[in-house]
């Protein structure tokens, strides 16, 4: 049977940065680091460059087919997608030196509630990212994650109207009797103002060291909601709701505060090499959304 791509030259000569393939769809069995092994349903670019400048065009069937044997017959860890990218330049000897693969699909983790400790699933998009370029290898693993943002300044203009409610309604001089400030205090006079908030995603992206041998998808995870203090819940029951609005009042934050909360957790991980942080509050009082972003600042590392 012809083949083009081996028997024919180029219509103008020239190397290429990348060929390959994007978005395709194939189910997985993905591994990480204190998970068992689960399912998802995956989408991939797959890459290489091509250095030959006379040749037609890369052999885009053999990376379809790698991906394919790890689908049926391996499990998507951080041992495979090493192997993964070699096999990739390995199958184009002579024709490219470099690879790049990326993965993209929800990762479902059950996730205890505040207080009642009902669990619910929460679905996370990760992005798993390797490339080899010059005999270099680089993961990177990103995930976003969603929670809740409650205004500053919001707050304290709430504040200020709770405290002139009062006023108006007992006086500055007064004496006023504990129990009926107590009764005043759970009606809407009482609390006639509350602050706005708004879920948020926080999009973390990480370079990861090459002493790890797992992809630490839980621990990140982990680590990014631990920072901020008020993920959104899955399974809620009336004591959690309450404890969710405790913590959304402890923990009040612009946009440049949830930034570097996640830049000073993140600067003390040791298996993270370099970070891009984006944190986006969608806005419940303005009709934009409020962004902030952060590096590591690692020379050559990631941009913002």
């Amino acid at each position: 049977m012809p083949d083009i791509a081996n028997q024919t030259l180029a219509q103008t000569e020239g190397a290429l940065d990348w060929v390959g393939m994007s978005n395709i769809e194939m189910p997985l069995v993905v591994g990480a680091a204190n998970e068992p092994e689960r399912p998802v349903s995956a989408r991939i670019d797959a890459f290489v460059n091509l250095t030959d400048p006379k040749a037609k065009g890369i052999h885009m069937s053999r990376l379809y087919l790698l991906l394919e044997d790890l689908s049926n017959n391996d499990v998507l860890n951080h041992d495979s997608l090493r192997k993964l990218l070699h096999d990739f330049i390995d199958s184009h000897d002579g024709l490219a030196d470099q690879a790049y693969v990326k993965f993209s699909f929800d990762y479902h983790l059950r996730r205890k509630a505040l207080v009642s400790k009902k669990p619910g699933w929460k679905a996370y998009p990760i992005t798993l990212v390797g490339r080899y370029d010059n005999g270099k290898l680089a993961l990177q693993l990103g995930v976003d994650v969603p929670y809740s943002s409650t205004c500053p300044c919001s707050a304290a203009l709430a504040r200020q109207l709770i405290q002139d409610a009062f006023a108006g309604q007992f006086g500055t001089d007064a004496e006023v009797d504990a129990e009926t400030v107590h009764r005043w205090l759970g009606t809407t006079q009482g609390i006639i103002a509350t602050p706005h908030s708004q879920r948020s995603v926080a999009e973390v992206k990480v370079l990861l060291s090459d002493d790890l041998n797992e992809l630490p998808i839980i621990h990140l995870v982990d680590a990014i909601e631990e920072a901020l203090q008020t993920p959104v819940q899955a399974a809620v029951k009336r004591e959690d709701e309450q404890e969710f609005a405790r913590l959304n009042g402890q923990n009040l934050m612009f946009c440049e505060d949830a930034a570097r909360r996640l830049k000073f957790m993140l600067s003390h991980q040791s298996q993270f090499f370099d970070f891009w942080i984006r944190v986006n509050h969608y806005e419940s009082l303005h009709a934009h959304d409020a962004v902030s972003i952060a590096t590591k600042g690692v020379p050559g590392g990631f941009q913002p």
